[in-house]
């Protein structure tokens, strides 16, 4: 069975996995069915869709009205009426190994024989559920996130026996519902995201079950100096300690003291009022930066996150793109566990391992042979030039941040792909995109367009936690924005959503902006005590006069697109329906152009706009006479007589 043969679709479950995924799917316009037990689960998960649905309806973030989204949602408490028909079934039962076996058992004999069989277990095997049907090679794990409505990650999980058709029916099913799938190969305990994720609380919890730090220090620090959304002991107390445990009691590893000794008193976490923090009457997970600590050892923590992925990579579970971009979008983590490593170095992870192994001598410790195999090639990271990625020319270097496609009429596609932060701008996006204006060949390139990931953001900012840990001298916003307002071709933002802070100064360095009518721009960093950092201050005033600028800057408030065409800081506000037209004239306008006369065009206008008039016209005279040499000038000329469209060739 291929993408194309899913017509309908069947989720079985009705709580919050179940019918969240029922949301998404009906979203992207599957019909769907929904199943439970009991009326009641179902006329609750029925509910709570509606409300959900005018949530997106009332923030614009569906193109329907919900009642027609709704009208693609069955419900029903019959397992026969809900599968017989369906292409595609997602079961999102409760993680009882015994009630999936039934349902399996049951959906072998309901389902035509060409059906895919989804489990959304997040920690059963997917093998071991396969093996309650005669037909386990149409059986695949696609684990979503919670809540599917929001998190854009899911993983698609091979059982032993699952065929690479059904596996990548699966992976194509997922991005037609709008979300991002990453393979896992292999069926291993915990998949990739929990697998990974494990050692972040599991390491932090021995580090302070030895004495090592305080659970304040450990979470601060994670935080505020190493990017992470939240520290460990939060995100503990949030998910529930008595969670972790059982975790790691299912995979016969050791429990850390202090987390013994919360289940033992039923501090569980939120859910119970007290945790490592208290919530009924306390301020919840109140750590702060100055609880940070130099003396906190954060590679202790990160070294083993590294490790594992490592260990994932060597085993084929999962390539370090697809660690990486499920435990960005999975785990909220600022970069990938991969992309960190290398920055870190591996020989410095290595090292840090094998003297913690010598140390303690606990398995936990144990590198990787992957890792290992690495240090041992010299890939040991970026300063290497090649560790789990390269960091090589522009045709060779993983990019991580970034998306970038070289057209064959010379449109250079860079999209900004952080989706999960809004595209907000990171010291690797700005690095990656300094490096592959850099290192792309100009005589390849006519134009450059600049977009974001995602339906929500063409950048909505800086990302703060991002620049954790770096010294101020470390931080150079301007060279992203330089480069961009220096490159010899012309440059085109396609703005759609939010286009704040950083992600407004980049568009500001682009030569052209063409934005949707649902977007907004503005500097909102005065409300964090900052000023804009990438030439906002500079640029923004020589566009708009010092009183709309000082408006924009001062005050901190957004202005639609319709106002930001009037006021000059866009070329133009489209309706979404019109967008890519639009863009694409703009595009096609640019790229068939006569890129000398382009490129001396933008020199001009960029370097005599703050100079005096006469300079300006001195420099604009030299560049005119230029290009009177040029065959493109005699190719433009003889199109004009012959009342042809010019094919320009760039000499």
């Amino acid at each position: 069975m291929t993408l194309e043969d899913v017509d309908r679709v069947a989720v079985l479950g009705a709580g919050s996995m179940g019918h969240g995924i029922t949301e998404v799917v009906a979203i992207a316009g599957y019909p769907a069915t929904m199943r439970d037990v009991e009326t009641e689960l179902v006329e609750s998960g029925y509910e709570d869709i509606e409300w959900s649905l005018e949530k997106l309806a009332e923030k614009d973030r569906i193109d329907e009205a919900p009642a027609d989204v709704l009208d693609r949602i069955e419900t029903t408490t019959d397992l026969k009426a809900a599968v017989t028909d369906a292409d595609l079934v997602i079961e999102a039962a409760p993680e009882e190994l015994d009630l999936k076996h039934d349902v399996f058992s049951d959906l072998e004999e309901l389902t035509h024989d060409e059906a895919i069989l989804a489990s959304n277990t997040s920690s059963l095997p997917i093998t071991d559920i396969a093996e309650a049907t005669d037909s386990p090679e149409r059986v695949v794990g696609m684990h979503f996130f919670n809540p599917p409505v929001k998190m854009d990650l899911v993983e698609v999980i091979y059982g032993e026996h699952t065929t690479e058709e059904t596996a990548e029916t699966a992976h194509a099913f997922v991005e037609s519902i709008d979300r991002t799938p990453i393979y896992v190969r292999k069926d291993v305990r915990g998949f990739v995201v929990n697998t990974v994720l494990g050692p972040f609380g599991d390491e932090a919890a021995w580090m302070v079950s030895e004495g090592e730090a305080d659970v304040r220090e450990a979470d601060a620090t994670m935080v505020h100096e190493r990017g992470y959304p939240m520290g460990p002991f939060e995100l503990s107390d949030m998910t529930g300690i008595d969670v972790g445990y059982q975790v790691r009691r299912e995979a016969g590893q050791p429990v850390p003291p202090v987390v013994e000794a919360k289940v033992d008193a039923d501090e569980l976490g939120r859910k119970t009022g007290v945790g490592y923090y208290e919530y009924d009457d306390g301020d919840g997970a109140d750590y702060a930066p100055e609880d940070a600590s130099a003396e906190f050892d954060w590679l202790r923590i990160e070294a083993r996150i590294v490790n594992e992925a490592a260990d994932l990579i060597g085993d084929e579970v999962a390539t370090a793109e697809a660690i990486d971009t499920g435990l960005r979008l999975g785990a909220g983590f600022p970069e990938g566990p991969c992309r960190r490593g290398d920055k870190i170095g591996l020989d410095v992870v290595l090292e840090k391992l094998e003297s913690l192994h010598d140390e303690y001598g606990e398995a936990r410790y144990e590198p990787s042979a992957h890792l290992r195999g690495l240090v041992e090639d010299g890939r040991t990271g970026e300063d290497a030039g090649t560790g789990f990625f390269e960091y090589g020319e522009a045709d060779e270097r993983d990019y991580t941040t970034i998306n970038r496609t070289l057209h064959d009429d010379g449109l250079l596609e860079i999209q900004l792909d952080r989706p999960e932060r809004l595209n907000a701008i990171s010291p690797d996006l700005m690095d990656e995109v300094v490096h592959l204006l850099g290192t792309v060949d100009h005589d390849e390139v006519r134009c450059v367009l600049f977009e974001g990931a995602g339906d929500r953001a063409f950048s909505a900012g800086a990302d703060i936690t991002s620049f954790s840990g770096y010294d101020p001298h470390e931080v150079e916003p301007g060279e992203v924005y330089r480069a961009i307002e220096e490159f010899p071709r012309p440059t085109i933002a396609k703005i759609d959503g939010f286009c704040l802070g950083g992600g407004h100064e980049l568009a500001l360095a682009c030569d052209l902006r063409v934005a949707t009518t649902d977007s907004e721009f503005g500097f909102p960093e005065i409300n964090l005590g900052l000023i804009p950092g990438g030439g906002g201050t500079q640029r923004t005033v020589r566009m708009l006069g010092d009183a709309r600028a000082k408006e924009l800057i001062y005050r901190g408030n957004r202005i639609s697109a319709e106002r930001a065409e009037s006021w000059g800081l866009i070329n133009r506000a489209v309706e979404p329906e019109e967008f890519d037209e639009v863009v694409g004239a703009f595009v096609d306008d640019v790229v068939s152009g006569p890129p000398i006369a382009l490129r001396k065009a933008k020199r001009v206008i960029n370097r005599g706009r703050d100079q005096d008039i006469s300079a300006g016209l001195e420099l604009e005279s030299q560049a005119f006479g230029i290009l009177l040499e040029t065959d493109d000038m005699m190719e433009g000329a003889s199109a004009f007589m012959e009342d042809r469209d010019p094919e320009f060739e760039g000499r």
